[in-house]
């Protein structure tokens, strides 16, 4: 494993006026995410905020194929495979494998008749996937969209052998510090948090963080930063997301980073109808606060 911290990152997804993924400006988002952000992996269809759900499953194998090769080779790939059945997880898996993915991420599902799965159900789940793919898995850990998952179960999703890296979105001081230490400095996979927890996991010893681009582009500079020993600049890149995005996020985090990235000029369109973009005196909120951020030096070279 590498034990250098890191960021995953997944780039957003750019629609067309008839709804098809626009590869150009995917293209861009790409280029974005592994030049600007130095993502230490790329998620390929695999987050929330790329709004693969809205897609089919064509759609997203397609997904998958132009972001492996738009990423051609910079970056590790882990390709998203989320889905409530194992079989179509599996369907999934295979296609990334042949694709070029180096991984496979996976979200904790939900039961499909409804209710939390238990402990058995996700242990099971995850150990049939396991024995049909070679690729190394991401746990995919955030409640609401998947399974709310016990710091038991997910200890005992951990001891998979092919689990090798975990993606934790609770930001849950907590339960983050304790699976830091039952997981990660257990050797059984590294641990990935969030924007928000990204400087106290570094000093607590986690592996990095998970985030969409711009604010990948912060957390790249906040890394650096911590890694050269400068604490003060660390932390004042943290407190930029103190208000980035959750001032905004009744709005939804992808039309916050969607309007984010359409300031810096890499535009990555609107959200998925009929969901809607930020706009009007929340959109200039935003685009003033960022220009108090340190993203404010990439407008002109994006623009």
């Amino acid at each position: 494993m590498n034990i250098s911290p890191g960021l995953i990152v997944p780039p957003l997804t750019p629609f067309d006026a008839q709804l098809r993924v626009d590869e150009p400006r995917l293209q861009a988002q790409v280029n974005y995410v592994v030049d600007v952000c130095d993502a230490s992996f790329v998620i390929a269809a695999g987050v929330e905020a790329q709004e693969y759900s809205c897609l089919t499953l064509a759609q997203r194998k397609a997904l998958i194929d132009r972001t492996i090769e738009y990423v051609a080779g910079r970056r590790p790939v882990v390709a998203g495979i989320s889905h409530p059945s194992f079989r179509v997880a599996l369907e999934l898996a295979d296609y990334a494998a042949r694709a070029g993915a180096q991984a496979v991420q996976i979200l904790a599902p939900l039961r499909p008749f409804g209710g939390a799965p238990s402990e058995h159900d996700l242990v099971s789940y995850f150990t049939r996937i396991a024995a049909e793919t070679e690729l190394p898995i991401m746990l995919y850990l955030n409640a609401g969209p998947g399974a709310d998952v016990s710091v038991e179960a997910t200890v005992a999703l951990a001891e998979i052998p092919q689990i090798h890296y975990l993606k934790e979105s609770s930001r849950d001081l907590a339960r983050v510090s304790r699976l830091i230490q039952q997981i990660d400095h257990a050797g059984l996979a590294r641990y990935y948090t969030t924007m928000q927890m990204l400087l106290i996991t570094l000093e607590l010893g986690g592996a990095g963080a998970t985030m969409p681009p711009p604010a990948a582009a912060l957390g790249r500079q906040l890394i650096n930063a911590w890694q050269a020993g400068d604490q003060t600049r660390a932390r004042a890149l943290q407190q930029q997301f103190a208000l980035f995005p959750a001032q905004w996020m009744r709005h939804g985090l992808t039309p916050v980073m969607k309007a984010a990235m359409e300031w810096l000029g890499v535009s990555a369109g609107e959200p998925y109808p009929p969901y809607s973009a930020l706009s009007g005196l929340d959109r200039e909120m935003l685009e003033r606060y960022l220009h108090t951020t340190d993203l404010q030096h990439q407008g002109t070279h994006h623009a």
